[in-house]
């Protein structure tokens, strides 16, 4: 093992026996009390020592057998101990050797050159994480998952391109028609893609970010039809419909069967300068989208007339669709997809996040199962199945 401080985290004395590990009130750890001689041991977990060197420089500064194992298991229970030797699972080369060095480069600061594009991925999830090797397990374990977004417009696009550029083993995109100057942004279809069809392009986008390990659809890269050949089954679908009604108030018809096998899906979209993340729909556990449209019809009877005249007919020839609130969306939707495909239970959960031009204030809104609805989540208990779908989740990831 070569131990280090997780190099993600600032350090910074309090004084001459209390030191901070993190900024943000989220992650950050306070260790106290530290005498000298362990502030001095405390700056060698940089991942370049293996243990037995550690307790030969902790025993040439006169502390006693036992005290390195005493702090390393005060930092590993404090979740701010990681192993240099892990390495990123799927890197050439990859093993004890080159996981050290990658630990001794991520410690080494600004002059580090390790040029891994998911090596601020897997800080951020060193963080997140508290255990030691739960950060490289969990972005090894993304290459064996598959996502289908269902949208290939300005906010589709990008969910699949940043769910790529994430580590996403396969990332399946779904639609029809030819790109249209209007869906084209940075990050997402490139301007050069007008005219172009919307599957092909957006296959394109996918395969440019994708990282290595990267599964090859049967296609060869990133699959356009999703037909399952070959491939896992689907960890979660995104529905980010061009026509961002299919988000706003989602149709319940093409969500019939992610409820019956139990997919989990999660609706986000742009709709009249308002923009949803959410809900992220767990099958029999959280409210669905026949939960909301019977929720809906609750609180307005009108509303089946309304949302009939509003599906029916062609898509909006020109959606409302704000480029900065398109690219915002298409971000809070895929880090809440990676959050629960890491294993944990995302805000938008059997929610809706919802936020609207000019003054894009955030508003929740908590969605309940209906008792009428057939996908029986409100009969089930919605707690109780949530959590156990956040635990099969944790063992897929884990």
């Amino acid at each position: 093992m070569h131990p280090m401080v997780k190099p993600a985290l600032r350090r910074a004395w309090r004084s001459l026996r209390c030191v901070q590990f993190g900024i943000t009130p989220a992650h950050a750890v306070v260790v106290s009390p530290v005498d000298p001689g362990t502030g001095e041991l405390l700056a060698l977990l940089d991942g370049t020592r293996g243990t037995e060197l550690l307790r030969a420089e902790a025993r040439a500064r006169g502390l006693p057998d036992g005290h390195l194992e005493a702090l390393l298991g005060r930092l590993a229970a404090a979740g701010l101990l990681a192993d240099a030797s892990n390495g990123r699972p799927g890197k050439p080369g990859s093993g004890a050797g080159s996981g050290a060095a990658a630990g001794a480069a991520a410690g080494a600061g600004a002059g580090a050159t390790v040029r891994d594009p998911l090596r601020a991925d897997l800080a951020s999830l060193s963080v997140v994480h508290s255990e030691p090797d739960r950060a490289v397990r969990t972005l090894a374990a993304r290459r064996a998952l598959r996502v289908q977004v269902r949208g290939a417009g300005r906010v589709g696009a990008m969910v699949a391109a940043l769910l790529s550029a994430a580590g996403v083993g396969t990332v399946e995109v779904l639609d029809s028609g030819r790109v249209e100057p209007w869906e084209t942004a940075p990050g997402g279809l490139p301007a050069e893609a007008v005219g172009e069809r919307r599957a092909t392009a957006a296959r394109r986008v996918v395969r440019r970010w994708a990282r290595g390990g990267t599964r090859a659809g049967p296609t060869g890269g990133a699959t356009g039809q999703g037909d399952g050949r070959g491939s896992p089954g689907l960890s979660l679908v995104v529905v980010t419909p061009r026509d961002g009604l299919g988000a706003y108030v989602p149709d319940p018809v093409p969500a019939g069967p992610w409820i019956t096998t139990g997919t989990p899906h999660l609706y986000a979209g742009v709709l009249e300068a308002t923009g949803t993340v959410g809900p992220l729909v767990l099958p029999g556990g959280t409210a669905c989208a026949c939960c909301l449209q019977e929720e809906l019809t609750d609180r307005e009877p009108v509303r089946p007339r309304l949302l009939a005249q509003w599906r029916s007919g062609a898509p909006h020839p020109l959606p409302a669709c704000d480029l900065a609130l398109a690219t915002a969306v298409a971000g809070l939707a895929t880090a809440h997809a990676l959050a629960f495909l890491d294993g944990d239970l995302p805000a938008s959960t059997g929610a809706r996040w919802e936020v609207s031009l000019p003054l894009l204030e955030w508003r929740a809104e908590r969605l309940r199962p209906h008792p009428d609805c057939p996908c029986g989540a409100a009969r089930g208990g919605e707690g109780e199945r949530a959590s156990a779908a956040g635990s099969a989740q944790d063992t897929m990831a884990g």
